[in-house]
């Protein structure tokens, strides 16, 4: 039955760097299980991928039950619980069906996504991504390329608010696929600023950050501390990558559950 109480919430623009941060709270409860969370995942969609021609379709409609896992995993971090790597497939366990009829409509954002970049590099980023054959040096440096990864950043983005909470709210909340990703949209759009400084932290701590002191060990060593810095780097992506996923149940805590402290988030007219 379909959870009726379920209400979208208008978060403050500030509570977007605390995603982020409550993130890394979450792993730092379990870090060796997030870890090994992470590590499941890659190897369960590295073998999926291989599979000759479903494997890549596979993967695809795979995704939305997986980010569910991961939602799972946050939860019980927060209780501190034991965090186990069963929970990869709590996805799965909750409204299959539903998961699955997700994972083509994802599938199905993704075709249209790459078939609109072949508008303007006659298909060389469709190509990588869904051969992982890389184009040449030259390909890649062209002006095609480059509009190409526009044309595909400007689909994805409303097909990563369609799937941000969508995952989650048919399963912890029996919504039709459908209205689920109707309200994942709203919750996202309506909470624009959350999303832009969240953006805006993601990219510094996961992009700005790592490459700054990558750069800065690399100019003071004349490149000679090349493999160390690239020990340093892989530590930080592994702290990362289960950071990041915590955060999106971080956010999905915060605008589809109240919150206890000051500046809570207000309730707002969520469209039927």
């Amino acid at each position: 039955m379909v959870d009726v109480s379920v209400q979208a919430r208008l978060v403050p623009g500030s509570r977007g760097w605390r995603w982020l941060a409550d993130g890394w709270k979450l792993f730092r409860a379990a870090p060796l299980s997030w870890i090994a969370l992470v590590f499941g995942y890659w190897m369960i969609m590295t073998v999926v991928s291989v599979v000759p021609f479903v494997g890549v379709v596979a993967v695809l409609v795979l995704v939305p039950g997986f980010s569910v896992a991961f939602m799972a995993a946050s939860r019980v971090s927060e209780h501190r619980q034991p965090v186990q790597l069963l929970l990869l497939f709590a996805g799965f366990r909750e409204n299959l069906r539903g998961q699955i009829i997700l994972g083509f409509v994802y599938f199905a954002g993704i075709v249209l996504l790459l078939a609109a970049s072949t508008l303007a590099d006659d298909g060389a980023l469709a190509r990588w991504m869904v051969t992982g054959a890389r184009p040449g040096t030259q390909v890649i440096q062209s002006d095609a390329f480059l509009y190409a990864l526009m044309i595909a950043a400007t689909v994805y983005a409303p097909l990563m608010m369609l799937f941000w909470f969508a995952p989650t709210l048919v399963a912890w909340h029996s919504m039709p696929v459908g209205k689920a990703l109707f309200f994942s949209l709203f919750a996202c759009l309506v909470n624009w600023r959350a999303f832009t400084v969240y953006g805006v932290a993601s990219a510094l701590v996961l992009l700005v950050a790592p490459f700054v002191v990558l750069f800065m060990l690399l100019l003071f060593s004349g490149g000679t501390l090349r493999p160390a810095a690239m020990a340093v780097l892989f530590p930080f992506v592994l702290a990362m990558m289960p950071t990041l996923f915590a955060s999106f149940y971080v956010s999905y805590r915060d605008i589809f559950a109240p919150l206890p402290q000051e500046g809570a988030p207000q309730d707002i007219p969520t469209p039927e």
